[in-house]
Formats: structure tokens, sequence, C-alpha cells
């Protein structure tokens, strides 16, 4: 039953962020923001709702390293396995722009995360409202840098939603299915994943950083695979990036805020080994970029990441405790 319960839970999520995607495009672009900005800020906030409802459902049930874990393996699942993946598929071509910014912003954010879990055993309003304070400096910086930008592609070119015909009934029932939608689907995925856990006798951190994680990120990963298929992948590099940003920032900062996050001692070192498999994923896109041939993410540049991943999940099952 844990495993139906885990499969309705990933379905509804997956339904859940599509809808509320498709409902947030529709509303920024009924007020005239640039598909540019749209696609950087509204959908990636969007496609990280996955992760927020799992992570506050997770906290409030007591499961705090569901709630981290979810956080920390869907950003090494987003690196690994969908820019792996999807550089197999279609070699990615990588701005240059992104790395000027939003890839030094996405590792201080990592690294801020870590000190975070390293100086405490808890992650307090103070530093979730101190999360969310970065978040919103890191959006108005990026609004503005993104306005400046007159040559930038549309970020958002594979979410078909015509605004010309979109009534305000539509938006608005596309957003009630898709919070529905991600509310029930977190609660189903945390209770199926707990099951579980139980069943084979391994930690919470252990489904939280693979199976849900995994599933948190399957948006992502249809999306960026159909994107490489139609060859829309300008931004596809920046919106990972992003996506890994809003994971920390919003997810964590905004479960903090409803719900302090308490970590037991004896748990923190395994916390902080998987922070550092993220920091290393996050560091290797830059190494990556640096190789022959530069700014590209050719095949075997995505078959090194599938494979560290590969590595990753393994070690996290031999280290279930």
């Amino acid at each position: 039953m844990n495993i139906v319960f885990v499969l309705l839970g990933l379905t509804l999520l997956v339904i859940g962020g599509e809808f509320l995607v498709r409902s947030s495009v529709a509303i920024s672009l009924k007020f005239h923001l640039s598909r540019m900005i749209i696609g950087l800020t509204v959908v990636s906030f969007a496609t990280s709702a996955p992760e927020l409802f799992v992570s506050i459902q997770a906290a409030f049930d007591g499961y705090p390293y569901i709630a981290l874990g979810n956080v920390i393996g869907s950003n090494i699942a987003n690196i690994g396995l969908v820019l792996g993946v999807t550089a197999i598929i279609s070699p990615l071509f990588l701005d240059r722009d992104f790395y000027k910014f939003n890839w030094p912003v996405m590792m201080l954010f990592s690294g801020s995360f870590y000190l975070i879990l390293k100086s405490g055993n808890d992650i307090g309003r103070t530093e979730g409202i101190g999360l969310l304070i970065a978040l919103l400096a890191y959006l108005w910086f990026l609004v503005k840098k993104a306005k400046k930008n007159t040559r930038a592609q549309k970020a958002t070119d594979s979410i078909e939603v015509d605004t010309e015909v979109t009534s305000n009934f539509k938006i608005l029932l596309w957003f009630l299915i898709g919070g529905i939608s991600l509310w029930g689907g977190s609660e189903l995925l945390v209770v199926g994943a707990v099951g579980i856990a139980q069943f084979f006798e391994v930690s919470n951190r252990v489904i939280a950083v693979s199976m849900i994680a995994v599933g948190t990120s399957i948006p992502e990963l249809a999306a960026s695979v159909v994107a490489a298929l139609k060859h829309e992948k300008a931004l596809l590099i920046g919106n990972i990036i992003g996506s890994n940003i809003f994971n920390i920032a919003s997810v964590i900062g905004i479960t903090a805020v409803v719900r302090p996050i308490i970590i037991l001692e004896s748990s923190l070192p395994l916390l902080l080994k998987d922070v550092m498999w993220m920091l290393g994923f996050s560091f290797a896109i830059y190494l990556l970029a640096r190789l022959p041939k530069k700014y590209l993410l050719t095949r075997y540049k995505g078959v090194l990441l599938f494979v560290a991943y590969a590595i990753f999940m393994v070690s996290v099952f031999i280290n279930y405790n």
C-alpha cells in the first residue's frame, strides 16, 4: 500500500506542478512581464513547488530529514540526473552570462546552507527569514539584469499558454487544481515514503535523497528532455541553476519560517556529507564548462554527470543510517 501511496503522490505532484506553472505564467503575462523574467522567476518558483509542499508537510509530520534530504537530493538530481540525461540526448550550449551571475549565486546559497547546518542542530525562523531576504535580493538583481538584456531568448517558449484566449476563470481553475494536487501529492508521498523506509529498515534520509528527490525532480527532467528533443536549450542550464537556488532559499526558508527544522546531532554528519555532494555537483558544472569544448556540455560530459549521480546513489544506500 505504501508503494501505491508513493506512486499516487508522485503523479499528483507532477500534475500539480504542471497546472501551477501554467497558471503562474498566464497570470504573469497578463501583467505584461517579459517572458525572460517569467521563466527565471515565476516558473522557477512554480517548478520548486513540489519540493516546497513535500518539505513543509514532512516538517509538520515530524520528519525533518525528509524536508532537508528532499532539497539536497533534488538539487543533486537536477545536475547529475537532469542535466546529465539531457546532455546525453543533445549537447547543451552554456550561456557565459549565467556563470558570471547565476552560478556564483547558486554556490553562495549552497555554501550558506552548509554553514547553517554546521553551525547548529536546527534551522530556525531567523535563518529562514535570512534565506528569504537573500532570495528577494537575488530576484531584484535578476529582474534588473534581465531588463538590460535586450537579446535574451524566451525562457518559456515550451509552455503553451495563450493569454489571448485564457480566461480568468481558467487561470483560477488551473491554480486550484495545481494547489490541491500538490497538497494531496505531498501528503501521500510523505506517508508512503516513511512506510517504505520503516518496512526496509532504512532511514528517512535515504528515502528522501533518493526516491522523494527524484520524484520531485520529475517535472524538471521531463521538461528538459522535451526541450532537448525540440532543440530549445538556450536557457535550460540557467533554469536548472535557478531551480536549485529556489530549492534552497524558498523551500528551506519557508519551511523553517512555518516550522523550525530540528536536527539530531547524531544525524548531522551524514546530512553534511550529502551537502558536500551537492556542492561537488554544483562545482562540477563550472569545471565541465572549462574543459574542451568550452561552454558546451557535450554527451561525454553528460555521461560523466550521470555516472557521478549513480555513484552518489550507491553511496547513499551503502551509508544508509
